[in-house]
């Protein structure tokens, strides 16, 4: 597992500094405080220890890690990711089992990381970025956009996603809390997405019929990259899976379930990064955390850069954070009426 995320004048994350990670970790605040950014820098860090050396790529660390932050973020050169209003260097120091990956670079670097440190060994696994938006519906556009035409749009998190749902489903026995949670996928979604190898597009199959992906349900879509993933072994034990906004689409029945699945996978061996601003995600894994007295550690990001983060834990109660005192305040405002 990733072990410790450390983080200075990372884009508008000025100072993070999150130990003690667990199985299931939580990323909450308003928009704009850096939740995706977050994600996001520790999802290119991951991505750059699993690609460096493997099959016949020959390329150097630095140069693994400078192709993946540039099309991770998208910007013109990496030093634009250098916080604006300071003059220090942009940092990042990931530890993973007990080994750090670390590097730093300053504002006037263009296109590749120099300063880079890794101690981690070769993995295997595959790190995952299940993004806000879908992919399914679009993923011809992402493949193009990318392998083609070579130009921003869909970024490393979207184009890595599309390659993996692309590999063949697996054969034979899944592992135990995989296949059982498949099996709880296929129950909330009545039906599986498949690609059609005629059409060369996504299909929803339900029973005997089958239905095209862009007149599917957005939730469902979303849950069904999951049970694709879990079904061609794009995930495994070991694999890290980082999900940007998971309640988005989903009503908050669904978001129960999907919580369950997350904690019944993490059991099975992958660990999750969330990012929400939802309430149900929030007091939904609290619920998880207390009932199986697990630690969920959460970070709650605020608007102002001056101010340090929170660090939490859902085992020990909810967080203070503008989400849950805005939940607070409508219930306060709601009996105040009923009470009139």
């Amino acid at each position: 597992m990733i072990n410790k995320v450390k983080l200075r004048n990372f884009g508008p994350l000025r100072n993070v500094d999150w130990n003690n990670l667990g199985k299931i970790n939580l990323i909450i605040g308003e928009n704009g405080t850096g939740k995706s950014f977050l994600l996001k820098s520790m999802y290119s860090a991951m991505r750059t220890i699993e690609e460096f050396g493997r099959g016949n790529d020959r390329r150097s660390v630095n140069e693994v890690l400078s192709e993946k932050l540039y099309w991770t973020f998208q910007v013109e050169k990496i030093g634009d990711l250098v916080a604006k209003s300071y003059n220090e260097p942009l940092t990042c120091e990931i530890v993973f089992e007990g080994n750090g990956f670390s590097y730093k670079f300053g504002k006037d670097t263009t296109r590749t990381v120099t300063v880079v440190d890794n101690k981690v060994s070769r993995r295997k696994e595959d790190s995952l970025f299940l993004p806000a938006k879908e992919v399914l519906s679009i993923f011809h556009l992402v493949i193009e956009s990318r392998e083609k035409d070579r130009v921003f749009g869909f970024d490393d998190t979207y184009y890595d996603l599309v390659r993996a749902l692309m590999i063949p489903k697996k054969q034979g026995k899944n592992y135990t809390e995989f296949a059982a949670a498949r099996r709880e996928l296929d129950r909330i979604l009545g039906g599986k997405a498949i690609f059609d190898e005629n059409l060369k597009k996504w299909m929803f199959k339900k029973g005997n019929q089958k239905f095209s992906i862009g007149v599917t349900a957005e939730g469902s879509k979303k849950l069904s990259i999951l049970d694709t993933l879990l079904g061609n072994r794009s995930l495994t034990p070991g694999s890290v899976m980082f999900i940007d906004e998971p309640d988005v689409a989903l009503h908050p029945k669904a978001i129960s379930s999907f919580m369950d699945i997350i904690f019944l996978l993490a059991q099975g061996g992958i660990q999750f990064f969330l990012a929400s601003h939802s309430y149900f995600v929030i007091k939904k894994l609290h619920l998880i955390a207390m009932k199986n007295r697990i630690s969920i550690p959460v970070i709650s990001l605020n608007a102002d850069p001056e101010r340090e983060p929170d660090y939490d834990d859902l085992l020990f109660g909810m967080p203070a954070n503008s989400i849950i005192d805005e939940s607070i305040r409508l219930y306060e405002e709601e009996m105040d009426g009923i009470l009139r």
